[in-house]
């Protein structure tokens, strides 16, 4: 594995366009790996929790290694635009978060009101490219600007969770399609998937 650093037009074209989040994620990923000293993960020797499912996530896969295929990325979903990093090697691990004033500042510079017009697909075309100018300008301040000012970076010591595991895989008794066993669920003393064995809840959870 290269040690260079994955230049953020490649993930750009991983992700498909370029916005904030990206970004961010960008940021993130490669000040984990310089606080961990760890290279792009080829297997399973870096690990990555994230608390998101929004576009930053892509770039930490593309640049990290870590994806939820090989089983070194781990989606919680907190909602919060958090992410862990441990080094297996090491044991060493880094948790970063985005600062509140950071994420104030973006959001006092922004449109909320352009963005969501674009979003909703009302935009005129001066309304589009004017957005398009705004978003542009944000992503080279966050490639520009140092990581302590828009992340909090703190390591920790945290339980490394168990490498992936590969389960038996069974045909499942009502719709036929092969389910984990990892995933699969009893109905009438039979096994079947999720979906097909149905939710049940008294409101618990």
């Amino acid at each position: 594995m290269s040690d260079e650093p994955v230049p953020f037009e490649e993930v750009v074209r991983f992700h498909g366009h370029r916005c904030p989040g990206l970004a961010l994620g960008y940021r993130a990923a490669r000040l984990a790996m310089d606080e961990l000293q760890a290279t792009r993960s080829g297997d399973e020797d870096l690990l990555a929790i994230v608390e998101n499912d929004a576009c930053g996530v892509d770039a930490i896969q593309y640049v990290t290694g870590c994806t939820i295929g090989k089983g070194n990325l781990i989606f919680r979903d907190f909602g919060k635009q958090v992410y862990t990093f441990i080094n297996r090697s090491s044991g060493d691990a880094v948790r970063i978060s985005q600062r509140t004033e950071f994420a104030e500042r973006r959001r006092a510079q922004g449109s909320q009101d352009l963005r969501a017009k674009v979003m909703a697909g009302t935009a005129t075309p001066e309304e589009e490219a004017a957005f398009r100018r705004q978003s542009d300008q944000t992503v080279e301040e966050i490639l520009a600007m140092p990581g302590e000012e828009i992340y909090t970076i703190v390591h920790v010591r945290v339980e490394v969770p168990e490498k992936a595991r590969i389960f038996r895989s069974h045909p499942c008794a009502i719709c036929g399609e092969m389910v984990s066993e990892s995933r699969s669920r009893v109905k009438d003393g039979k096994v079947v998937c999720i979906p097909c064995a149905g939710e049940y809840s008294r409101g618990w959870c």
